[in-house]
């Protein structure tokens, strides 16, 4: 008898997390691939810049203590068919995709064979996914391509297109608040209303595990944007750069230990900390 596909975890980064001194958000996800003997993947696509991948290599194997780490530099899409990379994804215990442009990820990777096996590996075989910067927003399967900046949703606000599909039901956005973001993630759950909008801060991570549960780990926030209540948008007969209308949205804003419930749409705040007792 087979055993049930047991599904891994999918961490979006929302960008700049700290790689130096205490990587902790790195850390953890090495942890969750299994430490010092998990076999990790950097796909550097998405930047331009050559010291990308052998950055990440450093972090992984120096500071994080991951003896294993390959770096898949897929620069064309005829890179996606090579044999020996595809052995290394059906053997990794984690994949991370780094920062750039996500474009350069769809365009490259989407509808690839490299694109299915991380889908198919993350459903039934337990890969750890994670992403950070463009790699974040990468996840989704209604990717945000781009946008403007501002607190105000309003008429083409936001670019969206395909992106990898492992979390089929969020759209995730990156630098949240250092880039002002909210308007274009709330235009982005307007245009697709079944969907939930997860806000990224710089350095701060959003681990979503097999039974749906999202949690914060970081230093800045993560901001839910639940359409489910939503009573009525105007996005569909408002002028060009007009401002849009959305009623009845729902939005928590979460900081590290908080969590979210996405199958049932409950937010939980952190713990209380304890008391200090003065001596």
């Amino acid at each position: 008898m087979s055993s049930k596909p047991r599904r891994g975890f999918v961490v979006p980064i929302g960008g700049a997390e700290e790689k130096e001194h205490h990587p902790r958000i790195l850390e953890r996800f090495a942890q969750l691939c299994g430490g010092r003997r998990a076999r990790l993947a950097v796909i550097p696509t998405a930047s331009q810049l050559k010291t990308t991948g052998p950055t990440y290599e450093h972090v992984f194997h120096d500071l994080c203590g991951v003896e294993r780490v390959d770096v898949l530099a897929y620069h064309e899409r005829r890179d996606a068919e090579r044999r020996d990379w595809l052995e290394i994804l059906k053997k990794a215990d984690g994949v991370f995709v780094t920062g750039g442009n996500q474009m350069r990820l769809t365009t490259v990777l989407g509808g690839t064979e490299v694109a299915a096996l991380l889908r198919e590996r993350n459903r039934k075989d337990g890969l750890h996914l994670a992403g950070t910067s463009a790699g974040a927003a990468f996840v989704s399967e209604h990717m945000i391509a781009g946008g403007e900046e501002g607190p105000t949703p309003h008429e083409g606000m936001v670019q969206l297109a395909s992106g990898l599909g492992v979390v089929a039901k969020l759209i995730v956005d990156q630098h949240f608040r250092q880039r002002d973001r909210l308007g274009r993630l709330i235009s982005a759950i307007a245009a697709v209303p079944q969907a939930i909008g997860i806000g990224l801060d710089e350095d701060t991570a959003a681990f979503i595990g097999p039974d749906d549960d999202l949690a914060v780990v970081g230093s800045g926030a993560v901001t839910i944007v639940d359409p489910a209540e939503m009573e009525f948008t105007s996005i569909d007969d408002a002028p060009p750069h007009a401002p849009i209308s959305v009623v009845n949205l729902r939005i928590h804003v979460l900081t590290e230990g908080g969590h979210y419930d996405l199958k049932h749409r409950k937010a939980t705040r952190p713990a209380a900390k304890p008391e200090s007792v003065e001596s």
